[in-house]
């Protein structure tokens, strides 16, 4: 039994209403909050809202420390979201359910491959997909092959997502994983599309992947606090 059941005398039922339903709840109140403070800014943006316009389908990549602030970065029609089968990640899946973004449970070693089709699915039926390459676990910022499986299978870009604040708190987490503070700047920098091709190598395609991630990575910190790079949303 979890310490959240105890906490609650020991019930069960109480522990796993506080797992499914109080705790997104309050998360997606704390991400309001902070979003409401911060002043944020888009470059690059042109193109995923081209995408949008035009039917195209894409993946929307970032880092997982980045994950808190991505649910104002996509532009499109809908999202399918991949998230780890792990307890955390069903946290996070019923938190960016509350901001209209359903999820696809799986990762590179648990599930993996039913989330895959679903997601190639998705994509036919007309939504963009989401992944955190660098999930669940780890190594940070290091991508592995989903999303550019999916990628390769769908023929579809892949768009790379990231966030840069002047001001921050950085967690100790395998991710060190980002809190923007209040009144903070930031930079949400959206990079240039990343496609693979029907024969390329997964592992190729990946450092591709990963480097172009770092490079726009670095390009949003070193720009965070830059009013006059990208416009204000």
């Amino acid at each position: 039994m979890s310490e959240l059941a105890r906490s609650v005398g020991g019930d069960p039922k109480a522990g796993s209403w506080i797992r499914r339903e109080l705790f997104p709840r309050v998360g997606a109140m704390l991400i309001r909050l902070i979003r409401a403070g911060l002043r944020l800014r888009v470059h690059g943006r042109e193109r995923v809202e081209g995408y949008a316009r035009d039917g195209q389908r894409y993946i929307h990549v970032f880092w997982h420390a980045h994950i808190l602030m991505m649910v104002y970065s996509y532009v499109g029609p809908r999202l399918l979201f991949l998230i780890s089968r792990h307890r955390d990640g069903a946290l996070i899946a019923d938190t960016v359910e509350r901001f209209g973004f359903p999820s696809a449970r799986g990762s590179s070693t648990r599930g993996g491959s039913a989330a895959l089709r679903e997601m190639l699915r998705a994509i036919r039926d007309g939504s963009d997909i989401g992944f955190t390459p660098d999930g669940p676990k780890g190594p940070a910022r290091r991508v592995q092959h989903g999303a550019v499986a999916a990628a390769r299978a769908a023929q579809v870009p892949i768009i790379p997502v990231a966030i840069g604040v002047d001001r921050l708190w950085r967690l100790k987490t395998w991710d060190r994983f980002i809190i923007p503070k209040p009144f903070s700047q930031a930079l949400l920098a959206y990079g240039e599309p990343v496609n693979v091709g029907r024969g390329e190598d997964l592992s190729q395609a990946a450092t591709r992947l990963e480097n172009a991630m770092r490079e726009l990575d670095e390009f949003a910190a070193m720009h965070a606090a830059d009013p006059s790079v990208g416009k204000r949303i």
